[in-house]
């Protein structure tokens, strides 16, 4: 087994990441983030962690306890997760919940399985679902808050199925720490305060007004216990009956109400669609992944379409290992090089491209040639690769990876949001990655029986075709599942034979489209940086959509912008709020230990033993 050698430039990150810390510390800088999924809240130092038989990494302090009780008693990763789930619907409504879907990526030993619970469109829709009168596409929040585009939740359904095969402990118990708190109550967090303060649509919806904010309209005040004896009697149904407490009965019936009901923007949500609902059993996306710095290979493991974050990540680091930036250190100040972000914008560019063209629900859309795998091939990448020069590309163009000319439009660029990640290992060999969503900060503004509905399928192109009438991938389709961007992957070394080895790392973010950007940072500041996994979330955050280098506003030296524009690259500086959690291996003193870190832009938190 292999022993990493990390460095540690903080003298008190060695003492701390011994140790077990259930708590953080830290400050309270304030930012709004007009562009990002969430608004931020504030920076709260991490220390980063150390466990040795098993660990649970959540966005939510109450969230990873839940978790961590699981495996203290014994439970598998998806037990754990099962639980830290139905907390955070109650303490992070903004983010995921009961309402919304989720993508869990799960390893028994070197086996790695995808479990899809993401949300599908109503057999009612159609690819006009997002278009005005006009022909136009609709305005993003007209579309998101009301019933339109609520899609048909997978989450519980997907837990349940993965649980009835990676389970050790009994469903309902699962649910308890849940139920425990929605009705006793919960301490009102910071950041849910910030966000509803923030929030211009929640009190559109009378129940979630009288829920999240008081009689004067002021948000709940932070340290005020909220109860939710709504969701416990749900989570109380879902504990007795499984997901079809959700899928059927009362409650279903309440959602289809709600979203129908709508009274300016209605949905097409029915209970035949809540019923008959199933989640997917997939393929990951594994490919080998070259650190050249540390000179190692790895197969790294993600979640294959309707998410586009594993190909976009893989080929992003793949082209990234072919230019002169795979040998670049970070600076003396321990952050990326002007150079090394350069490249890494070029490749991102190059990626999105293919993204745009080809990635869509694998039920309504064929890979290109040779499956999807082929996007990810060395020797496609090698040709992507050859593309970046020294001054930035005009247009990133899509590539062509095999013979066959597909009469596709590319997506045009249109917001994504939301999202929670948890990355979990058991004592029983076992490890998983899941990202849960409701897509935008409180989903559609619609809550039914104590919980919120999402918006999911305002990820789905609101323009159907191109003025050439070439349609898009990507474009609304009755059952189909919206393209994501969330990234859940796992690591894995390589044996010399080229086998898969022992599992290395488990990470993942919130952040919509930038998911892919701050997943594929934290892999290539551990795998190629030496960096702790704390270490490699600190980073401060970069990425690119669609022209400028999208920098973290405040967190990078003026240099590193100026020689960045002096390169010929448009640069914009935003808040950029990710939600990074990471889990990593290491030996030290003949020991397997997980070194867990937990991000600083949120309130997330690792515990184990």
């Amino acid at each position: 087994m292999a022993t990493y050698r990390f460095r540690l430039p903080r003298p008190a990150f060695a003492l701390a990441a011994a140790l077990l810390l259930l708590g953080c510390v830290g400050g309270n800088r304030q930012d709004a983030v007009p562009f990002a999924p969430e608004a931020a809240s504030a920076w709260v130092h991490k220390p980063g962690w150390a466990t040795e038989k098993f660990a649970v990494a959540a966005a939510n302090p109450l969230a990873a306890d839940a978790g961590y009780q699981v495996l203290k008693a014994g439970g598998s990763a998806v037990d754990a997760a099962v639980a830290v789930q139905m907390v955070l619907t109650l303490v992070e409504p903004q983010s995921s919940g009961i309402g919304g879907g989720a993508f869990l990526l799960h390893a028994a030993g070197a086996k790695v399985t995808a479990w899809d619970g993401r949300e599908t469109a109503p057999a009612d829709v159609d690819e006009k679902l997002f278009l005005n009168a006009d022909g136009q596409p609709m305005d993003f929040y007209d579309a998101a808050v009301g019933g339109r585009a609520v899609g048909v939740p997978g989450v519980v359904r997907m837990l349940q199925a993965a649980h009835q095969v990676h389970g050790r402990l009994p469903w309902a118990q699962l649910i308890q720490p849940a139920i425990r708190l929605a009705e006793r109550g919960f301490s009102v967090s910071p950041r849910l305060h910030a966000l509803l303060k923030s929030e211009p649509y929640l009190k559109r919806d009378p129940v979630a007004a009288r829920y999240f904010y008081d009689a004067d309209g002021l948000p709940r005040p932070i340290g005020h216990m909220l109860k939710n004896p709504e969701l416990a009697r749900v989570l109380k149904y879902i504990a007795r009956r499984g997901s079809a407490a959700l899928h059927t009965g009362p409650v279903a019936r309440a959602i289809v109400a709600k979203v129908t009901g709508h009274r300016s923007n209605p949905g097409k949500l029915s209970l035949v669609d809540l019923a008959s609902y199933q989640p997917k059993r997939r393929q990951p996306i594994c490919h080998d992944l070259r650190a050249p710095a540390p000179g190692k290979t790895y197969q790294v493991c993600g979640f294959p379409p309707p998410s586009s974050g594993a190909i976009a990540v893989g080929q992003i680091l793949g082209i990234l290992a072919q230019t002169p930036a795979a040998q670049l250190p970070l600076n003396a100040d321990g952050q990326p090089s002007a150079d090394w972000l350069y490249h890494y914008a070029e490749a991102s560019r190059l990626a999105f491209a293919d993204r745009a063209l080809y990635v869509a629900d694998p039920d309504f859309v064929s890979p290109p040639t040779g499956g999807w795998t082929s996007l990810l091939t060395p020797g496609y990448l090698a040709e992507r690769a050859r593309l970046i020069g020294p001054q930035p590309l005009k247009i990133a163009p899509p590539g062509h990876p095999g013979a066959l000319q597909i009469g596709l439009a590319p997506m045009p660029a249109q917001p994504e949001h939301g999202t929670s990640h948890i990355s979990i290992v058991d004592s029983h060999g076992n490890a998983l990655a899941m990202t849960t969503s409701i897509e935008n900060q409180f989903g559609a503004r619609q809550m039914v029986e104590g919980f919120l509905l999402n918006n999911q399928l305002t990820d789905f192109s609101f323009v159907p075709a191109d003025a050439q009438g070439r349609p898009v991938a990507n474009r609304v389709q009755p059952g189909k599942r919206p393209r994501s961007s969330m990234a859940p992957t796992l690591v894995f070394e390589q044996n010399p034979d080229g086998t898969r080895g022992p599992l290395v790392m488990s990470t993942g973010s919130s952040g919509g489209a930038l998911i892919i950007h701050y997943t594929a940072k934290t892999l290539h500041g551990v795998l190629n940086w030496g960096l702790t996994p704390q270490q490699a979330i600190d980073i401060p955050n970069f990425g690119v959509l669609t022209s400028p280098i999208l920098l973290e506003a405040k967190k990078f030296p003026s240099v590193t912008v100026e020689q960045l524009r002096a390169h010929g690259s448009a640069v914009r500086e935003i808040p950029m709020t990710s939600g990074l959690q990471a889990l990593t291996r290491i030996r030290a003193n003949g020991k397997t230990q997980w070194l867990g870190g937990a991000d600083p832009r949120r309130e997330g938190v690792v515990m184990g033993r």
